[in-house]
């Protein structure tokens, strides 16, 4: 439990967080970040960690000259990008048995094939999509692997998510993140981005409750 507040904790306050590392650890702040998207985009057992707030929040202290621009826009793409590979040789290569494991019960066979059948009709459009939905952008990539979804096909659309992710929401942190109304109210800014990345999973669940039961 303790743990579970300190990550909410973090994520809500992020700003103080990350103005912390950077004043702790300069120019490393670059690499760090790096690891925490690829992380939270590369381990299925990690979809806690922060992704949209961190790179809102890296974007409005690059816009003060804290961290360098050009550079946290490669490596945080490099990160998403690298972070989504991984994740889906991980589920090519170790998927059925992970989610053959009964002490893993949030991953289970009924979840892959629902996801599947996802993949079925909306295609590899589906990998550009999950990564602006929290959680469902780690689980994404692991199911792809386990679904065996051509790597040609997973890779063009991992690129082009991974470009539009990082590059939107860290330029958008960039050029709104310092202004007074945003910064006095940064965790009520934190919360909306949270609240609209979860968006497209409840129209998907209102859309399909609705086709059922018509």
């Amino acid at each position: 439990m303790d743990f579970l507040l300190s990550i909410f904790d973090f994520i809500l306050h992020i700003d103080t967080h990350l103005g912390e590392i950077i004043k702790d650890y300069g120019a490393l702040t670059h690499l760090i970040l790096f690891f925490i998207i690829f992380a939270e985009t590369g381990f299925v057992f990690t979809p806690f960690l922060p992704g949209d707030s961190l790179l809102f929040a890296a974007g409005a202290f690059a816009a003060l000259g804290s961290l360098h621009l050009s550079w946290l826009l490669l490596i945080l793409f490099a990160a998403a990008v690298l972070g989504d590979t991984a994740n889906y040789w991980i589920g090519h290569f170790f998927g059925q048995k992970i989610v053959d494991n009964p002490r893993i019960p949030f991953i289970n066979q009924e979840h892959i094939d629902k996801t599947q059948e996802f993949y079925k009709k909306h295609g590899g459009k589906t990998i550009f999509l999950a990564r602006f939905v929290p959680i469902v952008r780690t689980f994404a990539p692991f199911v792809a692997g386990v679904g065996k979804m051509h790597y040609g096909k997973f890779i063009s659309y991992n690129i082009f998510g991974g470009f539009v992710w990082t590059f939107g929401f860290t330029l958008a942190g960039y050029f709104f993140g310092n202004l007074p109304s945003v910064k006095e109210h940064f965790s009520l800014v934190i919360v909306a981005i949270i609240l609209i990345s979860v968006m497209p999973i409840v129209f998907e669940y209102i859309k399909s409750k609705r086709s059922k039961s018509n």
